[in-house]
Order: C-alpha cells, then structure tokens, then sequence
C-alpha cells in the first residue's frame, strides 16, 4: 500500500506542477487554455468558467435513453458570480492519477487536433519568445521544485559534510568488510599502513586495489585491532571510460552541520545541478555503448523506488522526488517531437525558414515523435518486468 500512495503522489505532484508551469505561462502571454487536467481520461469532475459563474459536473457510468451505459455527466450544477467574464477553461480531476495535460488552443500535440483559426489567443499566432516561453514552462517549474525540495530539506536537516571521518556506518550484506568482521562504528586508522585522516583518503586506497589483499588497522571502543582480507570490485564509470575499482562494501556515518538559508540554497542548486550531471552522464553512456537499453526503468522502476524512500523516511522520499523531477525536466526538453523540446524545435525551425510550417508537416512530425515515445515507453516496461521476473 506504501508503494501505491507514494507512486501516486510522486506522479501526481510532479506532472501537476509541470502541466501548471504551461498552464499559467499560456495564461500570461494571453494564450487561450482549453482545459488544464488534473489526471488522464476519463473525467471524475469539471469546473467550467463561464460568464455570470461556473458550470459543474459529476461524470460516472449512465444509462442512456437506448438502454446503452456510458461515462457521461450525470449530475451539474451552475454556480452565479454576478460580473464573472468567462475564459472558456475547463478545469477537470480525472480518473487516472499517474499525470495530467494541459490543453492550449492552435498548439498541435499528442491529441492530434488541428482545428488552428490563427485566432490571436491561438498558440501558434504569438511570438517566437512567448512560444518557447510557454513550452518551456513546466521544465522551469520541476527545476524549481527540486531545488526547493534540496534547498529546503538541506536548511531543515542541515548540509552533510563532504568528507567525513573514516568511520564505518553501514556494512553491505555477502561483502569483503562485513565478512572479515568489521562492525558499524569501527575508526579506520590505515590502509596497508597508510595513514588515513578522512573517508575520501581511505576510499582512494580502497579503489586502487580491486580484488587484492588489504590490510585495515581498526581503532574500536579504545583498542586497535587489524583485519586482513582480499577486497572485491565494482565497475566505475569516469569521464575516459570505466574503471575495475577496489571495492570492500562500508558506508559512511552521514553527519551533518546546520547552515543558514543562503547556505541551503547553495546546497540545492549544486544538489539541483549533481542530478542534471547524472542525466548527462546516463545519455552518454546510452549514446557511446558504455550503457544498454536494458537499464533503462520505467513506472514500474520508479513505483518500487517511491515506496522504498516512502518507507526509509520523508527526506529519503523528497530527495527522490526532487531526482525524479529533475529527471522529468531533462527528458522533456530534448529536441524529440511530442515532447517540450519538440515544440520549442518546430519553433527555431519555423524562425530560421521564416515562415510557419504546414499542419501536414507538423502532423507527421509529432506522430514520428509518439511513435518514438511509444517504442521507448514499450523497452522500459518490458525492461521494469524483466527485473520483475529476475528478482
């Protein structure tokens, strides 16, 4: 049930927060918007402004006059504001809570409407900046969330020093440390009769020495002990390639020093940025071969991480969400039609030819982009249920 709920809320707060930056930049360059979604098909509720007030209703399963059930609306409501200039949005909470849209007037998008009057409320009758502006809302607004999620979590709990003592906080299960009996708490003194003052030093000697003999000199409760064992490796990807590293299964003792709100902020845009560089890194992996498509995860990847940040607390949970949305807003700014990108791209496009271009054209270059986006939608699940099975 954790799963569940945390999947949702991930989903549902960041979609909502992306689709809300499109919705009030279309709003404040005078774009018309036709309905702003909380949620995918088919409609639960709508909120519809009118002029002189607001239209509601209530969609389920009704029978209709030929005895056939369908989802309709089966009860409304007019509420009056005396003076109230209608806009025309529909404002709706639908069924599916794993996302939502937002719906702008002559913009042709996975709907496939072309219905495009060059009425001037209409998307493609404003200016190259207000198009790209629009477009690139939502990406703004998840690069803002996550900064507020790090910068925040980082004035609450304060900032973790960078480079904390050697000493032993977590030990992995089936690795050379926990193995040779080394327990949480236990000082690091050397490595091979190095000295060693902090966790970077004794993490460089590690990483040197992939499956070859380690001797470690322990400071525990007092006493000085040594423990002698081979150590183990793990694949490390470097900007020149990747690295057979030494590898001994230990974690650090997280400490953390509390910093004021210029500090924090410091800390969430360089969190903000470290999570853009992970995304940078992971394309060029998939770009050069270093990485397979068969790492790639989808929602069902994403729901089993929600739950288990939802279940190690509210911090491990929100830094989760921040990575996510970070994430989101990588993805929908590259250049690939039916995403954000797309859109802004057809826009150079159109400012380089200096003319727009046909809806024939546009047409065929969002469905190559939804076609793309379905087969890559399709490798990921088949990859989240692959995992599934192996596990």
């Amino acid at each position: 049930m954790t799963t569940l709920w945390a999947t949702i809320i991930v989903i549902g707060v960041l979609i909502f927060v992306h689709e809300l930056g499109h919705y009030l930049a279309a709003r404040s360059v005078g774009v018309r918007v036709e309905r702003f979604s909380v949620g995918f098909p088919p409609r639960l509720f709508t909120f519809t402004s009118e002029d002189q007030g607001w239209l509601i209703q209530m969609y389920f399963f009704y029978r209709s006059a030929g005895g056939k059930w369908e989802w309709q609306a089966v009860w409304k409501k007019k509420l009056s504001v005396s003076g109230k200039t209608g806009t025309g949005t529909e404002y709706c909470v639908a069924l599916i809570p794993l996302g939502g849209y937002v719906k702008m007037a002559g913009i042709i998008d996975e709907s496939m409407d072309t219905a495009i009057t060059h009425s001037p409320d209409e998307f493609m009758s404003k200016s190259f900046l207000s198009q790209v502006f629009v477009m690139s809302a939502g990406v703004i607004m998840n690069v803002l969330l996550a900064f507020f999620i790090f910068s925040g979590l980082s004035y609450h709990f304060g900032s973790p020093v960078e480079n904390p003592l050697p000493v032993v906080s977590k030990l992995v299960d089936e690795m050379p440390a926990k193995e040779a009996g080394i327990l949480p708490g236990d000082k690091i003194i050397s490595v091979n009769g190095e000295p060693v003052h902090n966790w970077n030093d004794m993490v460089l000697h590690i990483h040197s020495i992939p499956e070859k003999p380690i001797i470690l000199r322990i400071e525990r409760n007092g006493e000085y002990i040594t423990k002698q064992f081979t150590t183990s490796f793990k694949l490390n990807q470097t900007q020149t390639g990747v690295d057979t590293i030494g590898f001994i299964g230990i974690a650090p003792e997280i400490q953390y020093v509390d910093v004021d709100l210029f500090q924090a902020c410091v800390s969430g845009f360089n969190s903000t940025m470290a999570g853009f560089g992970i995304m940078v890194m992971s394309i060029k992996m998939l770009v050069t071969g270093e990485a397979s498509l068969k790492e790639l995860g989808g929602p069902i990847m994403i729901a089993q991480l929600a739950g288990e940040t939802a279940r190690a607390g509210i911090p491990s949970f929100l830094s989760f969400m921040a990575l996510i949305s970070i994430n989101l807003a990588f993805i929908n700014i590259l250049p690939i039609p039916g995403l954000d990108g797309g859109h802004i791209f057809v826009s150079i496009i159109q400012v380089i030819i200096r003319k727009p271009l046909s809806v024939k054209t546009r047409m065929i270059f969002q469905q190559i982009g939804m076609a793309l986006l379905l087969l890559l939608m399709i490798t990921v699940l088949y990859n989240d249920i692959g995992r599934l099975f192996t596990n």
